[in-house]
C-alpha cells in the first residue's frame, strides 16, 4: 500500500499532479482536513479492500495552523509503522502564481480573510513550511508547464516503487536562477562554450556536432569524471538511508549546451547502474527515462 500527500502553494499545480495521479488509478482526495487524516488512512489506505492500495491526499492552506503543523509528525508515525508513505511538495516563485491567477481570475483561499493576493502568497508560503520541511520531494514549476508536470508526476512520483530511490538529473540556467528542488547544484559555466561557435549556438548538447565539441576537451572529461566520481560515492549513502528522491541539477549560462550535454551523458551512466533514473532540460524543455 502506498498514500502521496500531496501539497503545496496555490496555483503552482497542486491539482494538476493530483488529477494526474487520478488517471494513473490512484484513490485521489482532495483538501481534506489534516487533522481527520488518521481517521481516513485507517478506513482507506490500512483497509484489506484493494481499491484504496494506491492512495493519494491533498492537505492545503485552507486547514487552520495547528493542524497543518501536525502533519511532519504523522508522516513520521506512519513511515515508522511500515507505510510507505512520502510526501510531494509544489511550489512557484511569487511573480509566476501572481501571473497565473491574473490569468484566471480565481480567488486565492486565503483572500477571504481581506489579504491582498501578494500578501495571501505570502501568508500560504508561510502556513505551509512545516510540510514543506518535511517533503520527500519538492517540485519547483515555475518554469514547468502543465504537461512537463503530468510527465514528472508520471515518471518520478507514480513510477517510484517501494525501496527504490528516483533519481533526477536536470540541467538549468544560470541566468534564470538556481532550481529550488535540487538536492545538489554543480556549476559548469567555467568549461568551453559552445555558443561561440560559428554553426553552433542553435544547437543543445544533444546534437553531434556540440557533443564532438566538447568531446575535444579535456576539461569537459575531468568534470564528467569529477561529478560522476562524486555521486557514485554518496549515492549509494543516500540510498540506504531509504530516501525515496534525489535531484541533481546541472546548470551552465543558458542551459542548452554544456549542462545538457552533460546530463544527457550523466543519465545514462547512472541508468546503468539504478532502476529509476531520469533526465529534464528546464530550458530545452523535454524529460525522460
Amino acid at each position: 500500500m502506498r498514500l502521496i500527500i500531496v501539497s503545496g502553494l496555490s496555483g503552482s499545480g497542486k491539482s494538476v499532479a493530483l488529477h494526474m495521479l487520478e488517471d494513473l488509478d490512484y484513490y485521489c482526495v482532495d483538501n481534506i482536513p489534516a487533522g481527520l487524516l488518521p481517521m481516513f488512512i485507517s478506513h482507506t489506505v490500512r483497509s484489506p479492500e484493494s481499491t484504496y492500495d494506491q492512495t493519494a491526499v491533498g492537505v492545503d492552506a485552507r486547514n487552520r495552523p495547528a493542524e497543518i503543523a501536525s502533519v511532519p509528525q504523522l508522516v513520521e508515525e506512519l513511515k515508522r509503522s511500515g507505510l510507505d508513505c512520502e510526501v510531494l511538495f509544489l511550489r512557484a516563485d511569487e511573480d509566476v502564481l501572481l501571473k497565473r491567477y491574473s490569468a484566471t481570475r480565481r480567488r486565492h483561499p486565503l483572500s477571504r480573510s481581506g489579504l491582498g493576493l501578494t500578501e495571501a502568497i505570502q501568508q500560504e508560503r508561510t502556513l505551509l513550511a512545516p510540510v514543506a520541511d518535511a517533503a520527500d520531494l519538492i517540485l519547483d514549476t515555475t518554469r514547468t508547464s502543465v504537461h512537463e508536470l503530468r510527465e514528472l508526476i508520471r515518471l518520478r512520483v507514480a513510477g517510484r516503487s517501494a525501496g527504490r530511490m528516483s533519481i533526477l538529473f536536470e540541467s538549468f540556467a544560470f541566468r534564470h536562477g538556481v532550481p529550488d528542488d535540487a538536492d545538489f547544484v554543480f556549476d559548469v559555466r567555467s568549461l568551453p562554450n559552445p555558443y561561440w561557435e560559428p554553426g553552433l549556438s542553435h544547437l543543445t548538447g544533444r546534437d553531434p556536432d556540440v557533443v564532438a565539441y566538447l568531446e575535444r576537451h579535456a576539461a569537459v572529461e575531468r568534470m564528467f569524471s569529477d561529478i560522476a566520481g562524486f555521486l557514485e560515492h554518496w549515492i549509494p549513502n543516500m540510498a540506504r538511508t531509504n530516501r525515496s528522491y534525489l535531484t541533481i541539477a546541472i546548470g551552465c549560462t543558458g542551459g542548452q549546451h554544456r549542462s545538457v550535454y552533460l546530463v544527457e551523458r550523466l543519465t545514462r551512466h547512472f541508468a546503468a547502474k539504478y532502476p529509476l533514473v531520469h533526465s529534464r532540460h528546464q530550458a530545452v524543455g523535454t524529460s525522460g527515462a
